[in-house]
């Protein structure tokens, strides 16, 4: 095994020399379908290189305990992260005393095996989990790969509450020295983690400060009881929630727990999101910290009326409000996070007749929002860490890579057009979240297919809208091209009516004059010239004797 002190860098440029796994992990994540033979290439050469920190073999009978497993994610994740690796792995059907593959019976279900992924979703903190489960035959025996992403930079995972490591082929807990050092990776970095020296806890709202308490204690409900928490010093829970950084205030803290009048520690930053109406009603509000109560005003703000739906032919309507809170809240959340505070700007939610605009500055950081729309991708970093660390810890955020998919699955139970992003706009993020039915049919073929698989649903989506701007491009254009044709008549029915005025008006006075012919008719000398040269190419009328002493006379066809 290389040694630690070679550095963190060197030592993982020779696990990966050794591995020889980044090929074959390319190719792995290229593709939906994983084939055999590069499974059985990739675990030939884990077997190889055998047990390290980043890879663990067991014979994972059916029984295996899914609290160990969790155990070794949060370990195995974190080593990854020290070791910059792109992933690290659990073995089962592989018994370690001789290295033979003997295959394993856990979870043959194909469904249950991947429902472990949620099951370690729910425990650990940020919650992450598997980025693949594969399975792989050898000589018919059966062989199970957990693929485990590395914690991302800044936040070390844990496991109920707790950090693990590994020491060698041993499970240990993740040292405070490797905590930090992992913690360490984004602060100099992170806006939000640094520390305001002169603010103290009075510096905070009572309210939201004890709001957060009781978040914090839901969130962990299975480790400490509502009392436990109520009897920790402000300090001691600040630290415990990850809002503080050793009983140090910081940016997060202010944001999420600032009295309204401590936004001046965060100057020239806003701090503040603004809530607009744009309709046939206008209206506009800022909102500023705490973001951890202030959000919840935002969406009482809201007009958030009941929207009826006909379904198909039938006289049958459904019912829903115009606005899921748990989505929107999850939208604004995302904003909070998300933001590039250094960009001192605020927040921007829009309220429209049919939709939501979101709008908060900074570029979508790693991936697009479609690679999250599956729920499948896992972010490797964040602008903000501390604060995305401390809201996951109040349950602002209820999981970190999950937001959008689990918008678009709460849009889609509802018969809602899924949630758009637009990117188009140099260093900001836009969402709108719909709250109309605007596409019957999309509505109705969720409605009577509801087992519908969200892949579906995300290309019905992506139909309906490619219809609707065909739609308004046609009548734009169709638009445009009666504004044309009816101008052009128009013009045309003007000038036909200045002629047929102009040659009553000399019939009854043959010597008049240019200029009363431009009083009786509105128009200016050169437009009476004009006219009077096409009547002249028409044969209408022909001058008789000089400018001066002479008159016109009209020509009967």
């Amino acid at each position: 095994m290389p040694r630690f002190d070679k550095g963190i860098e060197s030592y993982a440029n020779s696990i990966r020399a050794k591995y020889g796994q980044t090929r074959l992990i390319h190719r792995l994540q290229a593709g939906a379908m994983m084939k055999q033979e590069d499974l059985k290439q990739l675990l030939t050469q884990l077997i190889k290189q055998w047990e390290s920190e980043v890879v663990e073999f067991k014979a994972g009978g059916n029984e295996f305990n899914t609290h160990d497993i969790g155990k070794y994610f949060s370990a195995l994740s974190n080593e990854a992260n020290l070791r910059n690796l792109d992933c690290a792995w659990l073995v089962f059907g592989i018994r370690n005393a001789t290295k033979g593959i003997i295959g394993t019976n856990y979870r043959l279900n194909h469904d249950r095996l991947q429902s472990l992924k949620l099951q370690i979703t729910d425990d650990t903190e940020p919650a992450i989990t598997f980025r693949n489960i594969f399975e792989v035959f050898i000589e018919n025996k059966r062989v199970v790969m957990f693929e485990v992403p590395p914690a991302p930079l800044g936040l070390p995972i844990s496991w109920k509450g707790h950090f693990y490591a590994r020491a060698g082929e041993s499970l240990t807990a993740l040292g405070l020295d490797k905590q930090d050092e992992i913690r360490r990776q984004t602060l100099s970095m992170d806006w939000t983690a640094k520390v305001v020296p002169n603010a103290k806890i009075k510096d905070l709202d009572i309210e939201a400060l004890e709001n957060a308490k009781k978040a914090f204690q839901q969130k962990h409900s299975n480790q400490f009881s509502h009392e436990t928490v109520q009897s920790w010093s402000d300090e001691l829970f600040l630290d415990r929630a990850r809002l503080s950084f050793n009983s140090q205030i910081t940016r997060t803290t202010l944001l999420l727990l600032g009295k309204p009048e401590s936004a001046h520690f965060l100057i020239p930053n806003p701090a503040q999101i603004t809530w607009k109406l744009e309709g046939p009603e206008r209206a506009y509000e800022h909102f500023t910290i705490p973001f951890l109560t202030t959000s919840s005003q935002i969406f009482k703000r809201i007009r958030n009326y009941q929207v009826n739906f006909l379904l198909g032919d039938s006289l049958v309507s459904i019912q829903v409000p115009k606005y899921d809170r748990k989505i929107t809240m999850e939208a604004l959340h995302n904003c909070i996070a998300h933001q590039d505070y250094t960009r001192n700007s605020r927040i921007i939610v829009t309220e429209y007749p049919d939709r939501l605009l979101f709008e908060n500055e900074g570029s979508f950081v790693d991936g697009s929002p479609e690679e999250y729309a599956m729920g499948s991708k896992t972010p490797r970093r964040y602008r903000n860490p501390f604060l995305t660390q401390a809201m996951v810890e109040l349950n602002m955020i209820d999981t970190m890579g999950y937001g959008i998919h689990s918008m678009n699955v709460g849009q889609a139970r509802r018969y809602f057009l899924l949630p758009d992003y637009d990117l188009s706009e140099l260093n900001a993020v836009k969402l709108t979240l719909y709250g109309a039915f605007l596409d019957p049919v999309f509505s109705n073929l969720l409605y009577k297919n509801k087992d519908l698989p969200l892949e579906k649903i995300i290309q019905l989506d992506k139909e309906s809208k490619e219809k609707t701007r065909k739609q308004i491009q046609e009548t734009r254009e169709e638009g445009q091209k009666t504004k044309v044709e009816t101008t052009v008549k128009t013009k045309v029915e003007t000038t036909v009516k200045t002629k047929v005025k102009m040659l009553e008006l000399i019939t009854q006075k043959p010597d008049i004059t240019r200029e009363e012919l431009a009083k009786n008719l509105d128009l200016t000398i050169s437009g009476i010239d004009w006219n009077i040269r096409q009547l002249k190419k028409l044969g209408k009328i022909k001058r008789i004797g000089s400018d001066k002493d002479g008159h016109w006379e009209v020509i009967d066809q």
